[in-house]
């Protein structure tokens, strides 16, 4: 049954920790997986979380350590010592450990190091801490099972061995000639089936997938999808064999990636959590709402040329919302669509004229059944030809035009290398309402 942290068992946690009843705080916490007791940590403060974390075994403690937020891992961490942090990097994975030390000070980061007692692991952290976090050397890790291909099956398996305490999961072995380049793959089926005396040469196959340590996440990502894969080689320019990626990496990097999208949808300009300072959430929601507010002006200033005429037909006011909220809808629809093709590389390209085409007849058939919605729903309500007429001449210029808006800023966004996600919130929404605007009123002064 899923763990469910309760305020009640916080609580009894949090009076252990007072007492010092470390007995107790062991038993419970063995009873648990390490993410329920990352939950516990969030709850806790900080000489309480520290507290905890410290009567745990060492292994267990690492694995939690992993699964905290960076920016809550990072004040975390300012509770122990450097010789405490090696202690816990010296059993993680390199990609893992990488992560937390890039998120220490300088000085931290080199104390961390030199204590490391496995040098085999410095190695690796030493290997990684010059990649880009969200590339391909980013986002591997060291620790693999190789085997030359001039070796036996039965060295192969003693290797196996050899590295099955460094090798958390063991996918397949990779196999490599004399100077580290990678040739191909032998799964474990065919090795555990081989006959004795077999070679690697007879049994591997050189139909493998790689990315090079230069590829971004969102490829290294494509590519495992694409071809259903579990972990994926990473080699250098020449083709020679550093590390692998594996799918536990690849999901964190798409959440992480998912999260930001979302919030840049959202207005939101900086990655923020609920719990964060009540400054910084203001902060990271302020420009986009502002610029929101700045629109705003410029469509009531629109309003106001117009007043006359809303004037003398006080009816056209009350279509005012109607105009806004079709514009912002029918442009974040399209907007939507065209950043979700723009994420998704496995198909070929669609070039901007075909786009452009599909959009208009889209655009098209969306703009005559909402037209003709409008000028049903104006006439039901005003009784009235020419208003019916406006609201429907209205509704079908703004459908073409939030359309073509909504699928043309993604792209241009995207060409100057700029999240387009962001063109799917307030920036569409805000455009569509000054023309929304403009058009409406434009078409009210020829008719009327």
């Amino acid at each position: 049954m899923p763990f469910e942290l309760t305020k009640e068992y916080l609580e009894k946690i949090q009076a252990a920790i007072s007492e010092h009843n470390n007995e107790f705080i062991r038993t419970e916490m063995e009873e648990l997986f390490p993410a329920d007791i990352t939950n516990i940590l969030y709850e806790l403060e900080g000489e309480e979380a520290h507290y905890l974390v410290t009567l745990l075994d060492t292994k267990l403690a690492a694995e939690i350590i992993v699964n905290l937020d960076p920016d809550d891992r990072k004040k975390f961490l300012k509770n122990f010592t450097s010789q405490q942090i090696a202690e816990y990097v010296d059993l993680l994975d390199s990609d893992d450990a990488v992560d937390i030390l890039n998120e220490q000070p300088v000085n931290v980061r080199e104390e961390v190091i030199a204590l490391v007692s496995d040098r085999e692991q410095a190695r690796f952290i030493i290997d990684l801490l010059h990649y880009d976090e969200d590339c391909a050397g980013g986002l591997m890790q060291k620790e693999l099972v190789k085997i030359n291909v001039k070796q036996s099956v039965t060295e192969c398996v003693e290797e196996i061995r050899r590295q099955a305490e460094d090798v958390e999961n063991v996918y397949s072995v990779y196999v490599v000639d004399d100077e580290g380049t990678l040739l191909g793959r032998a799964s474990l089926k065919k090795i555990i089936l081989a006959k004795r005396g077999s070679k690697i040469a007879d049994i591997f196959t050189d139909d493998i997938v790689s990315v090079k340590t230069t590829a971004t996440g969102e490829e290294v990502a494509d590519i495992m999808q694409k071809y259903d894969l579990d972990a994926v080689p990473v080699v250098n320019i020449q083709g020679r064999l550093l590390g692998r990626i594996t799918i536990d990496d690849v999901v964190d990097f798409i959440t992480e990636q998912a999260h930001e999208d979302v919030q840049a949808m959202a207005g939101i300009s900086e990655d923020v959590e609920e719990d964060d300072s009540v400054w910084k959430l203001v902060r990271s929601r302020l420009p986009w709402l502002l610029i929101g507010m700045t629109g705003s002006f410029l469509a009531a200033k629109i309003i106001g040329v117009f007043d006359g005429e809303v004037a003398r037909t006080p009816a056209l006011a009350a279509f005012i919302p109607l105009i806004g909220s079709t514009g912002g809808n029918v442009g974040i629809q399209s907007s939507a669509l065209i950043v979700q093709s723009l994420a998704d590389k496995s198909g070929i390209d669609t070039s901007l004229t075909d786009r452009l085409k599909k959009v208009l007849l889209v655009s098209l058939l969306n703009g005559l059944i909402a037209a003709t919605f409008a000028f049903l729903g104006t006439l039901v309500l005003e009784h009235e030809n020419t208003i019916s007429l406006v609201m429907s001449l209205s509704i079908f210029s703004i459908v073409m035009l939030a359309s073509f808006m909504g699928t043309i800023t993604p792209l241009v966004l995207n060409q100057f290398d700029i999240n387009p996600a962001v063109a799917s919130g307030p920036f569409i929404t805000t455009t569509n309402d000054l023309l929304g605007y403009g058009v409406y009123f434009l078409i009210v002064y020829m008719l009327i």
